[in-house]
């Protein structure tokens, strides 16, 4: 159905591990991203003819006004990623996050894209005191990353029209690893922690994280490209695993950890903390509609990491600024 995709955001965590797997289902492929997490992150693929990497902004309209030219579907993962990175510089976050999004939109539907895939976040909905936070209850962003999140969706769902599908995903907090590893992620941080310090810290603890193996988010990402069109325009799904409390979170690092790389002597320490922040998410809707479930567990994720820790792919992982987004952004000081 689809010959040509575009990914934004393409060299980055999940786009690094997407990438390939697009590549091997037949697609041309073009990424957009400034790659300032490294050149390298698709060296793997760089050399297949069905790739074309684009050193470049998404603010940059005129850039878009060409890259879209014959492009089928868009798949949007380009954005400054988590809070912390954000509010180092909320009004280059905004002109990325939210600004640059509905040009990016209407330039897709003037070029003939047939199909625009929008990774949202889960954190959109805030804290819920719901047991199951399903898709249908109101958005109620705590910061202004998930409020421009929310937004975008907003945008992107009134531009649908026909002949231009829109889909929204909300993930959950996406763990594992990647050839552009982020090792500030809950359960990436925890394994990093428990291989190289020997020792895991837990800040609270009872809060649930819900989390989403990179291979089970990226499969999806594939898949969505193979829906029916009615099974997927105008809807909005979560994708998670499941809802872990960050004490049961740790514990399974402990276990993993312990088994894979031989690490006996682990210590978990719980320390209190004001940030009693708690996101869980239900995943039934795309179950249900769609006929999607994750198929790799949290432990599935820190074994993926102890691998590649023990088979050297993750060098000087605790300074190395490339692992961590905050870090990076300081010290680029991108506008």
């Amino acid at each position: 159905m689809f010959k040509t995709v575009l990914v934004t955001g393409g060299a980055g965590y999940v786009g690094s591990v997407l990438i390939p797997k697009l590549l091997v289902k037949g697609y041309k492929v073009k990424v957009l991203d400034l790659y300032i997490y490294g050149d390298d992150v698709l060296d793997a693929v760089k050399d297949n003819p069905n790739l074309k990497q684009i050193k470049g902004d998404i603010r940059d309209q005129s850039l878009l006004e060409k890259e879209l030219e014959g492009v089928d579907a868009v798949i949007h993962l380009a954005c400054i990623s988590n809070d912390p990175s954000y509010e180092l510089n909320p009004s280059l976050g905004k002109s990325i996050n939210y600004d640059a999004f509905i040009p990016l939109v209407e330039i897709s539907k003037k070029k003939g894209v047939k199909r625009f895939i929008y990774a949202s976040s889960s954190s959109v909905y805030g804290i819920k005191d719901e047991d199951n936070v399903t898709e249908d209850l109101s958005l109620e962003p705590l910061t202004d990353y998930s409020k421009f999140k929310a937004l975008c969706e907003e945008e992107l769902l009134k531009r649908r029209a026909p002949g231009f599908v829109a889909l929204i995903l909300r993930p959950a907090t996406v763990c594992g690893y990647s050839p552009r590893l982020r090792l500030d992620l809950s359960v990436n941080i925890l394994t990093n922690h428990a291989v190289n310090k020997g020792k895991i810290t837990v800040f609270g603890g009872e809060q649930k994280r819900p989390n989403i193996h990179i291979a089970d988010m990226t499969d999806l990402y594939v898949k969505t490209l193979e829906y029916p069109n009615e099974m997927i325009d105008g809807k909005v799904f979560n994708a998670g695993w499941d809802n872990m409390k960050m004490k049961d979170i740790a514990q399974t690092v402990k276990d993993v950890v312990s088994k894979t790389m031989g690490k006996n002597d682990l210590s978990i320490v719980t320390t209190p903390t004001d940030d009693n922040r708690s996101y869980h998410v239900s995943s039934e809707k795309i179950k249900k509609e769609l006929g999607f479930k994750a198929l790799h567990s949290v432990a599935d994720a820190v074994k993926d990491l102890c691998d590649a820790f023990k088979a050297g792919k993750i060098p000087n992982p605790m300074e190395d600024k490339r692992y961590y987004n905050i870090k990076t952004m300081q010290a680029i000081n991108l506008q």
